[in-house]
């Protein structure tokens, strides 16, 4: 096996995992999936008691990410039919548009 091929073998894999569809958080398995459409964005979100996780789909450049923080709010609200507690919001990484955590009250 050449490097390249190790390299390739790398750049696949998420890629497959991606095309798999959204997949919660352990702390989210055996929630209510909802899947929602925000400003053109397709987001999945899962509710589990007075929590919810959401999950972006599909590629966007840099430019596009900006709007993404406020179109998951307004997708788990309009999934969940719960308001979201202002600040609440947690990503696995600051400034992360992929994926997020909010708090609910129903």
């Amino acid at each position: 096996m050449t490097r390249h091929s190790g390299t390739m073998r790398l750049l696949i894999l998420p890629l497959f995992l991606a095309a798999c569809g959204a997949s919660p958080a352990p702390q989210f398995f055996g929630a209510t999936r909802h899947e929602v459409t925000k400003g053109g964005v397709d987001f999945v979100v899962f509710q589990k008691d007075s929590c919810a996780e959401v999950v972006r789909l599909g590629y966007l450049t840099r430019a596009e990410r900006a709007p993404v923080p406020q179109l998951m709010e307004a997708a788990v609200e309009e999934a969940t039919g719960c308001r979201v507690v202002p600040g609440s919001m947690v990503t696995g990484l600051p400034g992360d548009t992929g994926e997020a955590k909010f708090r609910l009250t129903c």
